[in-house]
């Protein structure tokens, strides 16, 4: 049975071409994965009059995922919402495998020492290998 996986990313253009191109793999009929997420890319700020509705949604989604997966791009390092979701992931219990798009993008603080798995690049073998470890 293929893993629910909830993903995380930064909302900009090579973060979600990114997370489009996982959501493509994940619609081929090849036994990969299904990705099961909730796409945060609203422009909403986490403390916005907004926040706690999304949080409580983005929670179930994290909830019902059986792996969290966080997509690393330029600028995640920088984003509260993603912050937020590994702190909900690890408070959650969640396996949290971690993808950099490029190798020199800055991790962010609360990766470390949480027991991540890492996919060592962006590709499919390499990510798959990742979530299966």
């Amino acid at each position: 049975m293929a893993k629910k996986i909830f993903v995380s990313y930064h909302s900009d253009v090579e973060d979600t071409a990114h997370k489009n191109l996982l959501v493509a793999w994940s619609k081929n009929d090849n036994g990969f994965f299904d990705i099961k997420f909730n796409d945060t890319s609203v422009g909403v700020s986490i403390n916005s009059d907004n926040a706690n509705y999304i949080k409580s949604v983005i929670k179930g989604k994290i909830s019902e995922s059986s792996v969290f997966l966080c997509l690393i791009g330029k600028n995640t390092h920088n984003s509260d919402w993603v912050k937020w979701e590994i702190d909900k992931a690890v408070e959650l219990g969640k396996k949290v495998v971690a993808v950099k798009i490029k190798s020199t993008y800055q991790t962010p603080e609360n990766l470390y020492g949480i027991g991540a798995v890492w996919a060592l690049s962006f590709t499919y073998d390499s990510i798959k290998k990742a979530l299966n470890s």
